[in-house]
């Protein structure tokens, strides 16, 4: 689910528009990497080559299938996106076949004679099938990957639908070969890169690297800092990095995220940025079951929310579904029932 990537000055190889189960969903423009090293000691990459994705999802887990749709808009300077929690609510049905044919799960040994970018793609591509074994391949290969994969619609495309996978292991495979496929680190050194590219004027820089911040946050690199800075964002005055921060926060992943997004689905000024943060309660991101049932009482709440617009009314109601997976009425009254029949209570705000 990508977007055309445009090759960035040498920073990776010249990229045809990826298949995909849907034409609307084209690769995004490539940022770059910082190449090859594992602490940073490369030189910074060319501002015009690194790569993203965002998402929003209804009925089932679509994080980051909506980021090319987006940075599209971005680059081709055609206003802001439209409910993307709704219009972009499609299942990642197919991902992009590799040329050798998948190893069997009982023979990953036969991965060994295979160049890195070939074996991240079959374990990827494996991982997303519920392969048995895949997912622990990726955790045992990705440390020697560092360094030598290169972002490319083929990553890219898996990488998506690992992050959409229902199996919170496979969406941390495809953090993880995302991070090597950026040649960033689990360490500090990357995370100051990241965190200067943030500052950057270059808006595309900066998206991706609010990105980054929750993928290196999820990965436990600094993490109370990556929800701190992202947490600043936003503050920001531009909408469009906010939408970003609360992709970052709902990537890192952390119980400190879920009341920082609850309160921006409430005071947000922006309603796109006010929906992302529902659809990161609900269903997108990192959260684990637990983390997102602890939005429930809240989210309850805003069914009534007199400050509320409607719209913010059914997010919270379609959240709630999401999360408990109860299929009540959008009623209020309904629902504090419910929740109040689980031994509960539901506190005013």
């Amino acid at each position: 689910m990508e977007v055309s990537r445009t090759p960035s000055s040498g920073q990776g190889d010249s990229l045809n528009p990826a298949s995909s189960a849907d034409s609307r969903f084209q690769s995004a423009p490539d940022y770059g990497s910082l190449g090859p090293g594992s602490d940073i000691s490369v030189a910074p990459p060319d501002a015009s080559s690194v790569s993203t994705r965002r998402g929003a999802m209804v009925a089932r887990p679509l994080l980051a299938t909506a980021l090319g749709v987006l940075l599209a808009l971005l680059v081709a300077g055609v206003g802001s996106a439209h409910s993307m929690w709704s219009r972009f609510a499609t299942s990642f049905s197919s991902v992009s076949q590799s040329d050798e044919s998948p190893a069997p799960a009982q023979d990953f040994g036969q991965l060994d004679g295979m160049k890195p970018q070939k074996q991240a793609e079959i374990l990827l591509e494996l991982a997303v099938g519920e392969s048995n074994g895949a997912v622990e391949q990726i955790s045992s290969r990705v440390g020697r990957w560092q360094g030598k994969l290169h972002w490319d619609s083929q990553i890219a495309s898996l990488s998506t639908a690992a992050l959409n996978s229902n199996d919170m292991r496979v969406r941390e495979s495809g953090v993880e070969v995302e991070l090597a496929a950026y040649g960033l680190a689990k360490n500090s050194g990357s995370l100051d890169y990241v965190l200067k590219s943030a500052d950057s004027p270059d808006h595309k820089q900066k998206i991706w690297a609010l990105w980054a911040l929750g993928l290196l946050g999820n990965r436990g690199v600094e993490t109370g800092r990556v929800v701190d800075v992202l947490s600043f964002r936003l503050k920001d005055s531009d909408e469009d990095s906010r939408r970003w921060a609360v992709e970052g926060l709902a990537l890192a992943g952390t119980p400190r995220s879920i009341p920082i997004l609850l309160e921006v689905m409430h005071d947000d000024p922006s309603a796109s940025v006010r929906e992302l943060a529902a659809c990161s309660l609900a269903e997108s991101g990192m959260f684990t079951p637990e983390q997102r049932m602890s939005a429930v009482p809240q989210l309850v709440n805003y069914t009534d929310d007199s400050s509320l617009d409607a719209q913010t009314h059914a997010w919270a109601f379609q959240a709630l579904g999401d999360i408990t997976h109860q299929r009540l009425p959008n009623d209020s009254a309904a629902w504090r029932s419910w929740y109040e029949s689980q031994g509960l209570e539901v506190r005013g705000q």
